[in-house]
């Protein structure tokens, strides 16, 4: 293992830790009767948009892998990339390594439909930034959509959260100008990456927000409506927890999604808050997660049989 993969490992169950002490002395006096009143409270009809909500996230991360491959001039069946892609973030969102969960499993993936290790890097990275680009996007809109939010968590005046907000839409309208311009290729080592063509940096500019969208939306449906401050909120505290959990490399942002949204929805009673996320968690990391087991199981034993019948036929003569 390299210092650098040690260090974030040791970073990340540090967070845990720490997320998880302070998330005890939040929650001691919460019982689990609470919680599960406040579960059973949700409308059906809220528990069937969470779960819509949560198709459309997985949807758009499918997307972000068949963007990278139509970039790449490669053409993968919706299926196949929609299955990899699902099972990809399905471990990496849980486990929280993204060199295992998400590079070897694409890796064994695309190479049985024939991509060369340097193509699946190049995949990796081209999904990694959709997404980065989309955090960009979206954060940046509702810096300049709700700059007030800014200064009831972090105590940032509204005029700085706007000009943060611009400068992050800036960076991506640089991105789409040195697409439509063709500026220079990026070069890091063997890496060599290419702007890609306007109508890939169009759906890029969906994709990567409405995978967040999407996954902010599951929490929003499941908060009490008595007390929902409102979509962007929710959308501008997810951001903020999602990334913070991310740098974190904490295993499904345990605990540090939980304190985040604690500390900055204080005008919610904790129990509600803390029942949101369970169902933010069951629907969006654990039933995908149980699910992605059993596609790996099936992808895998589809390969040992392959091989097994492959050897079993006939030798050519020697």
């Amino acid at each position: 293992m390299k210092r650098s993969d040690l260090l974030w490992t040791l970073i990340g169950l540090g967070a845990v830790v720490l997320s998880c002490f302070l998330l005890y002395r939040e929650l001691h006096s919460v019982s689990l009767d609470e919680v599960a009143g406040s579960l059973r409270a949700i409308p059906g009809l809220n528990w069937l948009l969470a779960g819509g909500a949560t198709l459309g996230a997985y949807f758009a991360l499918a997307w972000y892998d068949h963007i990278a491959l139509a970039h790449l001039g490669k053409r993968v069946p919706w299926r196949f990339i929609t299955l990899c892609s699902f099972t990809t973030y399905a471990l990496a969102h849980n486990i929280g390594a993204s060199v295992f969960s998400g590079a070897v499993v694409r890796y064994r993936a695309y190479r049985s439909k024939g991509l060369s290790p340097q193509e699946i890097g190049l995949l990796i990275f081209f999904c990694s930034f959709t997404f980065g680009l989309g955090t960009l996007l979206a954060s940046g809109c509702v810096l300049v959509l709700r700059p007030g939010l800014t200064q009831q968590i972090l105590n940032v005046p509204p005029a700085l959260s706007v000009a943060i907000g611009l400068l992050l839409l800036l960076l991506v309208g640089l991105y789409v100008l040195g697409s439509w311009r063709q500026f220079k290729p990026w070069t890091r080592g063997k890496l060599h990456v290419e702007y890609p063509r306007l109508g890939i940096v169009a759906r890029q500019l969906l994709a990567g927000p409405l995978e967040l969208l999407c996954a902010a939306a599951i929490i929003y449906f499941a908060l009490p409506a008595a007390h929902n401050p409102g979509y962007l909120v929710v959308l501008g505290v997810f951001l903020a927890s999602f990334s913070l959990a991310l740098l974190s490399h904490a295993p499904g942002g345990l605990g540090v999604l939980e304190m985040s949204f604690i500390a900055a929805l204080p005008g919610i009673p904790t129990v509600d808050v803390l029942a949101a996320l369970i169902v933010f968690r069951a629907l969006y990391l654990l039933l995908p997660f149980a699910l992605s087991l059993l596609v790996v199981l099936g992808f895998e034993w589809g390969q040992w049989r392959r091989h097994k019948g492959g050897d079993a036929g006939p030798r050519p003569p020697s």
